[in-house]
């Protein structure tokens, strides 16, 4: 069994920072891509950022050059560190990430989420 258990999130003014954390546990071999994932009231869920194992990052236009994902494999943890945030920033925040661990004596590969996180910009 994976879990991914997020922290931080919450409230904070046009233009401040936060930092969300994701950490997964369990019988875990290797974790691939992870990822962050928003949903806004009345949206889609989007693709916010991600990282490889190696370390190479993608992002939406929208939070490029204000957000910068990272991750910690030997902590098995993901970060999103969120500056600049706007309004529109506002969501419930999911991490994902593709991992490779045991079932039994089985390897089996999957997708597992995080709780999610509300974060919300607003003066």
């Amino acid at each position: 069994q994976v879990q991914l258990v997020q922290s931080g999130g919450g409230l904070v003014q046009p233009g401040g920072s936060l930092r969300l954390s994701c950490a997964a546990s369990g019988s875990i071999l290797s974790i691939n891509v992870m990822g962050w994932y928003r949903q806004a009231p009345g949206k889609e869920r989007e693709l916010v950022a991600r990282i490889s194992s190696g370390g190479t990052t993608n992002s939406a236009d929208s939070v490029k050059g204000r957000f910068t994902v990272s991750r910690d494999n030997a902590k098995n943890t993901l970060y999103l560190q969120m500056n600049s945030l706007k309004p529109e920033d506002t969501a419930v925040y999911y991490c994902k990430a593709n991992v490779l661990h045991y079932v039994g004596s089985s390897l089996r590969t999957a997708d597992y989420w995080g709780q999610g996180t509300q974060v919300t910009v607003s003066s």
